[in-house]
């Protein structure tokens, strides 16, 4: 997967004047930009990661290829937008903010289901999991946060109520991301000795008693 800032002359594309739409008629930065990601999520979750580039991605979405470098400058740019982009849609699946413990585990577990449901985490999972490593694990990136500022919000609206033990919100929220991730990540090797029912209770049992106060 290779995006360039530049042509094969050395010089980068001029942008254009504004986005536009697939008839022709100008186009909202946001709009534009999420039509740039809902192309991405289906060159990845039906080629991989290395079906993605700028010439496939500015087809699909129906915009010209500096629509595209104007937002990003590398793949490894447009991959992490990508991921924080479905790690949100995740997030907005799972429905509102949890306020109790009890609420804050159901969510997690579901959180996991959700997230290697979608076609594209999904499709890392199965068939690039050394990618969904590098992003998940090498360092927190931009998918990351969205989910830690998720969960820190629900942990320090929990402590409030009693039922989340004291602490640093946001530090009990990477423990609880390494543990479901984990638990997510380790899910296909361990399928003959545990079905997925039982990891989800025991998933449940871990995160209830690392939370409990």
């Amino acid at each position: 997967m290779t995006i360039r800032n530049a042509g094969p002359d050395g010089i980068a594309p001029a942008p254009d004047a504004f986005d536009t739409a697939p008839g022709g008629s100008p186009e909202s930065p946001d709009r534009t930009e999420a039509r740039l990601l809902e192309a991405a999520s289906r060159l990845v979750a039906t080629r991989g990661t290395r079906g993605l580039s700028v010439t496939e991605m500015a087809r699909a979405a129906g915009v010209s290829r500096p629509t595209v470098y104007r937002r990003w400058e590398s793949a490894d740019d447009v991959l992490r937008a990508l991921l924080a982009h479905r790690a949100q849609l995740v997030i907005t699946a799972v429905g509102p903010r949890a306020a109790d413990r009890a609420t804050i585990v159901a969510k997690v577990v579901r959180f996991g289901d959700l997230l290697r449901a979608d076609p594209v985490f999904g499709r890392l999972l199965t068939d690039e999991p050394e990618v969904f490593t590098r992003y998940a694990f090498e360092r927190i990136g931009r998918s990351q946060r969205v989910i830690l500022e998720w969960l820190a919000a629900a942990i320090g609206a929990a402590q409030q109520g009693g039922t989340v033990r004291a602490g640093s919100a946001t530090d009990l929220a990477v423990m609880v991301l390494l543990i479901s991730q984990s638990a997510v990540l380790s899910q296909r090797t361990v399928t003959t000795v545990i079905d997925d029912d039982a990891l989800r209770a025991e998933l449940a049992h871990a995160l209830d008693g690392y939370l409990r106060p």
